[in-house]
C-alpha cells in the first residue's frame, strides 16, 4: 500500500511557527494574543521614551480650526445667497456651519492649553517627571491637543483607534508615540493608566464614554484620584445635569468634587499646574532658571 503524502518532498520545507502564522494570528482563536500585544507593545515604547505620566485631552473629533470653520461658514452663506430661493436645506447648512464656528473656539483653546502645559512640563528637570500630552490621535479636538504640544517642541501621544469612519490619524502626533488600537477597552486602559490629569472639552458619545469611565474608576477607588477639568461650563451644564443626579440620589455630594468646571486657558493652566506640582513633584523638580527647557 502506497504511503499517503501530506506535504512536499522538498527537504527544506518547514512548518510555520505559530507567532509567524498570520492566518492564525488573525483568527478568533488568537484574540487573546492580539489583546495582549496591544497591552504590552505600548508599554515598551513608553519605557523607551520615559513616559510615565500623561495629561489626557478628550473632546469632539468634529471640531475644526477657527480659520477652517470660518471658511465653511462663508461657503454656506454664499451658497444661500446664490440660491434662486431660500431652502430649508441651505438654511440648515448655514446653521450647522455657524455651530462649527462656535465649536472652533474650543479647538483654539485646546491647542493653546496643550502648548502651555507642554512648555511647563519641559521645564521639569527629570524627563521621568514630565507630563506628556495624550489624545485619541484623530481629528478635531484630538488634533488640537497634539498640535499644541508639537508647537511647544515636546513629545505627545496619539492613541488612535481603527474605525470604519471618522478616525484618521492627525499629522501632529510624535510618530514614535502614535499607536493604532483595534480594541476600545485596551485603548481606554492606556488613557487611564498613565493619566495624572484629564481635560474634557465638548464632545459626543465617545467623549462622554471616556469621561464617565474615568469618573467611575476614581469614584470606586479603582484608580487614584486624577484632577478632571470639564472645559466649557455652558456646554457641560446643558448636556449633563449633575445637580439632578444629586437630587435623585444616584450620586453623592462628594462625587461633585471629582471634577471642576473651567472656562479659560489661563484658569485651567493654573489649576492643573498647581494640582500636578502639589501631588507629584518635589521642590527640586524644576530646572534652574538659566537652563534651556
Amino acid at each position: 500500500m502506497k504511503e499517503k503524502e501530506f506535504g512536499p518532498r522538498d527537504s527544506t520545507w518547514r512548518p510555520k511557527k505559530a507567532y509567524k502564522n498570520l492566518e492564525f494570528l488573525n483568527s478568533s482563536e488568537a484574540r487573546t494574543i492580539r489583546v495582549l500585544a496591544e497591552f504590552v507593545e505600548p508599554q515598551s515604547r513608553f519605557d523607551k521614551y520615559h513616559v510615565t505620566s500623561t495629561i489626557v485631552f478628550f473632546g469632539s473629533s468634529r471640531m475644526l480650526p477657527p480659520d477652517a470653520a470660518r471658511t465653511k461658514l462663508d461657503e454656506a452663506r454664499n451658497a444661500l445667497r446664490a440660491a434662486a430661493a431660500p431652502s430649508p436645506e441651505l438654511e440648515a447648512a448655514c446653521a450647522r456651519a455657524q455651530q462649527t464656528v462656535t465649536l472652533s473656539k474650543y479647538y483654539a483653546d485646546a491647542m493653546e492649553l496643550s502648548e502651555k502645559m507642554t512648555r511647563w512640563s519641559m521645564s521639569l528637570a527629570k524627563p521621568s517627571d514630565r507630563f506628556i500630552v495624550c489624545s485619541g490621535g484623530g481629528p478635531g479636538l484630538m488634533e488640537a491637543a497634539n498640535r499644541g504640544a508639537s508647537i511647544a517642541g515636546g513629545l505627545n501621544i496619539g492613541l488612535n483607534i481603527s474605525l470604519p469612519f471618522e478616525q484618521k490619524p492627525n499629522p501632529y502626533q510624535t510618530r514614535e508615540l502614535a499607536f493604532e488600537f483595534h480594541y476600545f477597552f485596551i485603548r481606554k486602559f492606556w488613557f487611564v493608566y498613565l493619566a495624572k490629569a484629564l481635560v474634557v472639552f465638548p464632545g459626543g458619545f465617545g467623549t462622554l464614554d471616556e469621561l464617565f469611565t474615568l469618573l467611575t474608576l476614581v469614584q470606586t477607588h479603582k484608580t487614584p484620584y486624577v484632577p478632571v477639568v470639564l472645559y466649557g461650563s455652558e456646554y457641560w451644564r446643558e448636556i449633563i445635569n449633575f445637580d439632578a443626579m444629586l437630587k435623585w440620589g444616584v450620586i453623592s455630594p462628594r462625587d461633585l468634587d471629582l471634577f471642576r468646571f473651567k472656562n479659560s486657558v489661563e484658569e485651567t493652566y493654573e489649576y492643573l499646574t498647581s494640582e500636578l506640582a502639589g501631588r507629584h513633584l518635589g521642590k527640586n523638580a524644576f530646572k534652574p532658571k538659566n537652563d534651556n527647557p
